[in-house]
């Protein structure tokens, strides 16, 4: 299933106890055609309380004698009014919403005025220069250790990742930074985009953000831009599904 959702109002993607959570109301909407019993869906990637997506990609096993069209209206019929699945389709047997993935693409907006009604969907700045955010975005492109720009996790064998694509883009009032990567890391974009913002407005400098990518560490105090401006785009796989 492809999903769109607004993250406004949830607690992120991953299930909780006690929190609205992404995967906790589709888990909800699928377990009505399941006789009340829990579907498990995997998701892409696991996005922040507050994040966004138009293309989160996910699976799960169901057995039904719904076709996919009937299906698809039955759970958007079933799904609160921030969340909607776009597509669903039947796939391989093999195929996996997260270990399948070959790319995964976000945006991050940054609105230069102040117009209310992007508060929920990009980052006020005020005013920024495209061009010192590019010279910065330029710099992450290639593989790099992003130890600095990450949460610390234990339990993660490494923290390199491959950058595709990191360009800022004007369009009127709104900048649009575009990531494309082979993975990401707990926080990774939005630390990026907050180093970013704070070169722009001579907060940080471009030498110390090159020093974190060459040395990178753990527990670096960074900053980081928030949650409602990122959105994941698509996830993007090698394979047809």
């Amino acid at each position: 299933m492809i999903l769109q959702y607004d993250g406004s109002d949830f607690s992120g993607w991953q299930i909780q106890a006690r929190d609205r959570t992404v995967q906790g109301v589709v888990e909800t909407a699928l377990a009505r055609f399941n006789q009340g019993e829990r579907v498990k869906v995997t998701g892409a990637g696991r996005t922040d309380a507050g994040v966004h997506a138009l293309g989160q990609v996910a699976h799960f096993d169901l057995d039904t004698g719904l076709d996919t069209d009937s299906l698809l209206r039955a759970v958007n019929a079933n799904l609160p009014e921030d969340v909607r699945c776009k597509e669903l389709e039947v796939v391989r047997d093999d195929f996996h919403a997260r270990y399948s993935a070959k790319c995964r693409q976000y945006r991050y907006q940054c609105y230069l005025g102040s117009n209310i009604l992007f508060r929920n969907q990009a980052w006020l700045t005020g005013p920024l220069t495209i061009k010192d955010l590019n010279t910065s975005a330029a710099v992450v492109l290639g593989e790099h250790d992003f130890l600095s720009f990450a949460k610390w996790n234990p339990d993660l064998d490494h923290y390199r990742c491959r950058v595709h694509q990191s360009l800022w883009i004007e369009d009127n009032m709104m900048l649009i930074y575009r990531i494309v990567a082979n993975r990401f890391l707990h926080h990774m974009v939005r630390y990026l985009v907050g180093c970013m913002v704070a070169i722009a407005k001579n907060r940080f400098s471009i030498e110390e953000f090159n020093e974190l990518l060459s040395v990178p560490r753990k527990n670096v105090h960074l900053f980081k831009a928030p949650p409602q401006g990122l959105i994941l785009e698509k996830v993007i796989y090698e394979k047809p599904m």
